[in-house]
């Protein structure tokens, strides 16, 4: 009888988080829907009012996604971004846990690496505006305002939240596995790699798909970096800019472009899901 009663209680309490759940997909959904509907949608069947954006067309076609992909050279920009999205996402998955690893089996007995911790995870509260001017002048100096240097400055300005996510991780991982493999002679690097680094799989996850959106959806970075060149670094954000004028917006091609940008990193994400949930829950049980 006291298991039933605790049982209705729970489903009891279960009810407002579903309402809030069901609240918060209808949010995220009716976007998504009006961006598809748009995207299918002919220029002339446009209206300003909501119902007539929520409409479905009376001509279903897929024009808009042929003559978006011919206006932004697609396959050009798409790959751009998409060669500096996977050197970013590789190089802040080894950078990163390299560096939170020394840092979280260090930073409890040497207050040097304590500094170096709360040095980089408070980059996170400095503006990536107020670096602008300084970090573009500095680059050009060094022929670096190309895709690379792109690369490096997302590997630095997405090192202070993989840093606090890694050694949030890491404080999970028993020391004890590393030091049974220091009695049977191996070293620091191949315990690394051969023990932590696998462990760190859900964070992988975690670290590779944030990176990944910051990457592939940015603007501004590459906006100041390569809008000087000639044009043949541009990635896929910068083409779809084109959509927008002084005098209008084409919205059809718009969102047509925006949904063919969403799908690559949706896919990834959807694989990826079940990593990241488990890398954002264990790293978060210990601080």
């Amino acid at each position: 009888m006291k298991k039933d009663i605790q049982i209705k209680e729970l489903e009891n309490k279960k009810w407002p988080m579903t309402i809030l759940l069901l609240i918060l997909g209808i949010a995220i959904l009716i976007p998504l829907y009006m961006a598809f509907v748009i995207a299918i949608k002919q220029p002339s069947e446009m209206t300003n009012d909501i119902a007539g954006a929520l409409a479905l067309p009376k001509h279903w076609s897929l024009s808009n996604f042929t003559e978006a992909i011919r206006v932004t050279d697609f396959w050009h920009t798409a790959g751009n971004s998409l060669f500096i999205t996977v050197c970013s996402v590789v190089a802040c998955v080894l950078v990163s846990s390299l560096i939170s690893y020394a840092i979280a089996r260090n930073m409890q007995h040497k207050k040097i690496y304590k500094f170096f911790y709360y040095y980089l995870v408070s980059a996170m509260f400095v503006p990536f505006s107020m670096l602008m001017l300084p970090l573009v002048k500095q680059m050009a100096f060094f022929h670096l305002d190309n895709k690379i240097g792109v690369i490096f400055l997302y590997i630095v300005f997405n090192m202070a939240m993989n840093t606090l996510l890694y050694v949030g991780y890491l404080k999970n991982i028993p020391v004890s596995l590393e030091e049974s493999a220091y009695i049977d002679g191996a070293t620091t690097w191949s315990v690394f790699w051969r023990i932590i680094f696998p462990l760190l799989k859900p964070m992988h996850a975690t670290v590779a798909v944030l990176t990944a959106l910051a990457a592939w959806n940015d603007v501004l970075l590459p906006l100041v970096m390569l809008s000087g060149g000639d044009g043949k670094d541009t990635t896929l954000p910068l083409a779809q800019m084109m959509f927008q004028s002084q005098f209008g917006t084409n919205y059809n091609l718009a969102f047509a472009s925006y949904i063919l940008a969403l799908l690559p990193i949706l896919i990834f994400y959807l694989i990826a899901q079940k990593q990241i949930i488990n890398g954002v829950t264990n790293g978060a049980v210990k601080g």
